[in-house]
């Protein structure tokens, strides 16, 4: 029987609080019968995100059984996987099982291996098992299912790339395609982490655009990770430092720029209370491009108007036209980064 169309957005299947749409929802309908518009996929990886799995990590003490418990016990509740103390998701991969009648892309296909490029916060998802989790490692292998709506956005997964370094890099493929429309040749750019997954990607990104005469500024926490960016060549300077120690980060940053600061600033780091070491780095009339879910974005507008800084702030939208294309072909151009992500994520 058919369960008829649903909206194009999804809010059919909230149930808590009646009236918005599936993201800010308390729980939503995980049923996995499809709705004419709906696909059906059956799930073989989420990715959650940096500073979800962070969060979480911490707060089960780094236990495996503990994390694994805490995010079955999330979506049972919820429906989705949504970690309710940062609000965000994550991504997953999967095979599309049921395709309804009504659903108006017909590229897809039933058997086709996609990732979906809308966040697990706002994904009805039935979580049968995970079958591994690694606490260093924010891919968790499960049995599940999931439901993408008319609305979602998806990437088939590439036949030239291993499918978990694919997804590796789409789960953050927002950050480096922003980077792309956001950085001008001779910029100088600051990166606050600039040596995780999403931090590697914008640097070899800022390093393209910004040419010969800009500079590319990494701030990173961990030496090794300082290191590796060094290494690399993804920047032109690179500052050990604890981002969220805002007057320290400032004097260093300055110290290469000058008083007049960064033309744009992006900021990668998976931990809250980096919002001021941004402002203070970034020029006045500057930009700063928050892609962290850590960052609390009433910190980073009162705190820049607390210090008098005209600043464009621009919320960490994990959608860019063409973003997909564009970070996978950061894997192909860069061998070094390539085996980077293989070592880590295959």
């Amino acid at each position: 029987m058919s369960m008829g169309i649903g909206c194009i957005y999804g809010s059919h299947r909230v149930l808590e609080p009646k009236g918005i749409l599936p993201q800010p929802a308390l729980k939503l309908d995980n049923t996995m019968k499809v709705y004419d518009n709906e696909v059906l996929i059956d799930v073989s990886t989420l990715n959650i995100d940096s500073a979800s799995y962070t969060q979480i990590r911490a707060a089960c003490g780094g236990n495996a059984a503990k994390m694994k418990a805490m995010i079955l016990s999330i979506v049972a509740e919820r429906g989705k996987m949504q970690n309710p103390v940062t609000g965000s998701g994550g991504m997953l991969v999967g095979t599309v099982r049921e395709i309804g009648s009504a659903y108006p892309n017909k590229k897809l296909h039933v058997g086709d291996r996609i990732a979906t490029l809308v966040s697990l916060s706002l994904t009805p998802l039935k979580l049968n098992a995970i079958k591994h989790l690694d606490p260093d490692h924010d891919q968790i292998e499960v049995d599940a299912q999931a439901i993408l709506f008319e609305s979602g956005i998806f990437a088939a997964i590439p036949t030239d790339l291993p499918e978990k370094l694919a997804l590796a890099a789409l789960d953050v493929a927002g950050a480096p395609a922003q980077v792309d429309r956001l950085v001008r040749e001779g910029d100088t750019v600051c990166i606050i982490g600039g040596g995780g997954k999403s931090g590697v990607l914008c640097c070899y990104q800022a390093m393209k655009n910004v040419g010969p005469y800009g500079k590319v500024i990494v701030v990173e926490y961990s030496e090794a990770n300082a290191k590796r960016i060094s290494d690399m060549k993804l920047a032109t300077h690179v500052i050990v430092a604890d981002a969220t120690n805002a007057i320290d980060v400032y004097r260093k940053v300055i110290a290469i720029t000058g008083q007049r600061g960064c033309d744009v600033t992006i900021n990668n780091v998976n931990v809250p209370n980096t919002e001021m070491t941004s402002i203070l780095i970034t020029k006045g009339q500057g930009l700063i491009y928050f892609f962290s879910m850590a960052t609390s974005f009433t910190k980073a507008a009162l705190g820049a108007e607390g210090v008098g800084k005209d600043i464009e702030l621009i919320v960490g939208n994990g959608y860019a036209k063409g973003h997909s294309d564009l970070t996978l072909n950061i894997l192909r151009e860069s061998a070094e980064i390539r085996g980077l992500f293989e070592k880590i994520y295959v």
